[in-house]
């Protein structure tokens, strides 16, 4: 299967690479492309940058969590012209130092995709091409076909750079340092393009003036070069069913894998957006399902809004309620924030959030000890943490669905705690078809609320 494609890695975090993939994606939709994008890693950040230029969900591909990489690529990219891949951190960095299991390389490996390599330029001149050099040798199975020189200073430094490079690799965008290409981040990375419009209307800009940096021509001739994937893609037949799963969308909640929802969509559900900042009471659903994002942010208007913390503390007593990171310190008895400001949460979990400066970033690997709502007891589940976060006055006799074997989860060592028929984490999931399968399946056992 032909699929044009192109991967943009950078040589470490922090060199720009959310930037220029946004101004490619652009710099092809005014061309007439029609571009998927994907970003390499559990990041749901940056996708939602994608998504907004592209007009178009972009999805997550992660060797760790996913067990099917390419059938994933291949299934987002068929009605597309051209795919973008975004890495994750430097090219080579992925779960261990002894491999490059998970990182950039490893999917550049498994879609047979060629690479740009991203290079922050600003404190360097001739030492480029070193770094370049460097990169191009490390693994000679990879194809790195050029490289796009970020945060150039001027004319000379542009020059130097340049003459460095010559007879090592293709330069295929001078991109100058300039303050409104800087795209603003907060505790966790970026801003998430849901919150606000002038975060929306700062990445259209700095697209903008990215697209005008970059040599379209040759690049779009790069992504035409991939070789052709072996892959065969199965359809599945979508079930209509009656069945309505809440899904929390708003500027606290909006961490949500897209494949994790048309999953949902998969096997039955139909999915009802509802927002526990504005909305009253939650929709007449089946079950709920409450991910990650920033409680943190909007702790006050979250604890403002009562009628809604007491639907779903009733709806709790009948519905399945499935909640990732976020939706567990919404649904924690409280959260103090970064200024020590206290604000009483939804308690259906006899545990305090407390925010901290410490960051907790892991994949996670564990044991199920217990039938859940997603999953049965003896089964492996793979995933993320990223949180800055902890939880406090936890019960000697909480239960928990999964015992770690790595990862931090709520107490240290375990992670899912369960009451009644909800679950809920610190551990992000990508849901394979057996756990999308069993939620909605969980939803489908109870009446409407």
């Amino acid at each position: 299967m032909k699929i044009p494609r192109v991967i943009i890695a950078g040589v470490t975090s922090g060199v720009g690479k959310t930037s220029i993939t946004i101004g490619l994606i652009h710099a092809l939709i005014k061309i007439g492309y029609k571009v998927q994008g994907f970003k390499i890693g559990p990041d749901y950040i940056d996708t939602s940058y994608h998504t907004l230029i592209s007009n178009r969900d972009s999805k997550n591909l992660d060797a760790w969590l996913m067990n099917d990489v390419i059938g994933e690529f291949v299934k987002a990219s068929m009605d597309s012209n051209i795919s973008v891949i975004e890495g994750v951190m430097g090219l080579f960095d992925g779960i261990s130092g002894k491999n490059d299991k998970a990182s950039t390389a490893h999917i550049a490996r498994l879609l047979k995709a060629p690479i740009i390599l991203v290079i922050d330029a600003s404190k360097t001149a001739r030492s480029v091409a070193a770094i370049a050099y460097g990169f191009m040798k490390f693994d000679p199975r990879l194809d790195i076909a050029g490289v796009i020189l970020n945060n150039i200073a001027s004319e000379r430094h542009e020059r130097y750079c340049l003459d460095a490079l010559r007879g090592v690799c293709k330069v295929l965008g001078i991109v100058r340092r300039d303050e409104r290409i800087r795209l603003d981040e907060r505790h966790l990375g970026l801003i998430p393009t849901y919150e606000d419009i002038s975060v929306r209307e700062r990445a259209r800009e700095v697209a903008e003036r990215v697209s005008l940096q970059l040599d379209i021509k040759r690049i779009i001739e790069i992504a035409e070069n991939a070789p052709a994937l072996d892959y065969t893609v199965k359809k599945r037949k979508e079930k209509r069913e009656e069945i309505r799963i809440g899904v929390a969308l708003d500027n606290s909640f909006n961490f949500y894998y897209d494949n994790n929802l048309q999953r949902l969509r998969d096997y039955g559900a139909e999915l009802v957006t509802f927002s526990p900042i504005n909305d009253k009471i939650i929709p007449e659903v089946n079950g709920l399902y409450i991910g990650g994002g920033f409680p943190e942010i909007l702790a006050k208007e979250l604890a403002e809004n009562v009628t809604m913390i007491n639907s779903i503390r009733k709806a709790a007593e009948y519905l399945p309620i499935y909640a990732e990171c976020g939706g567990l310190m919404y649904l924690s008895k409280s959260i103090t924030d970064f200024d020590g400001k206290v604000y009483d949460m939804v308690g259906l979990f006899d545990l305090d959030t407390v925010m901290t400066k410490s960051l907790t970033l892991n994949y996670t690997y564990a044991s199920t000890l217990y039938d859940s709502i997603i999953i049965n007891k003896g089964s492996i589940v793979k995933g993320h943490e990223f949180h800055h976060s902890i939880m406090q006055n936890i019960p000697h006799d909480a239960k928990f669905a999964y015992q770690l074997r790595k990862g931090k989860g709520i107490d240290g060592s375990r992670d899912g705690i369960m009451v009644k028929n909800t679950l809920a984490s610190y551990m992000h999931l990508y849901l394979n078809d057996s756990m999308a399968k069993k939620f909605v399946e969980s939803c489908s056992n109870t009446y409407k609320y």
